[in-house]
């Protein structure tokens, strides 16, 4: 059975959004989650941790993105002794980067036009 939404919504208006690759693959939040995590971390396992995701989906997650950029996106560090880890190449840093940019110019293309249509955007109303 499908999870109900909440009926509270969002302080502020948001926007999701997904890139779908000319070779169908796909980029959208959960991806750069993963990579931020992992950045932050430096390790996918304490990736999927922080994220509270299986340590198998974080690197499927992984293994996706290193599959869909013309190189690799995490470079990983074989475990054991001296402990293994993970790190975003610069490439993983650059998709990022051109992620959260989109996001942040699609919200503001977003939010202009929302105000500038006021049936899209009534006057707000003090909320009790």
């Amino acid at each position: 059975m499908p999870k109900a939404k909440s009926a509270t919504p969002p302080e502020e208006n948001r926007i999701s959004l997904r890139i779908d690759l000319a070779s169908g693959e796909r980029i959208g939040p959960g991806k750069i989650a993963v990579l931020e995590a992992i950045d932050t971390a430096g390790s996918i396992s304490g990736a999927g941790r922080a994220l509270g995701m299986s340590y198998r989906r974080t690197w499927a997650l992984v293994e996706a993105v290193n599959k869909c950029m013309a190189l690799p996106a995490v470079q990983t560090s074989a475990g054991g002794a001296g402990g293994g880890g993970a790190s975003l190449t610069e490439t993983g840093r650059a998709l990022i980067r051109c992620y959260r940019a989109s996001e942040a110019a699609s919200l503001e293309a977003v939010q202009l036009l929302l105000m500038a249509d006021p049936l899209l955007c009534p006057p707000a109303t003090p909320r009790p």
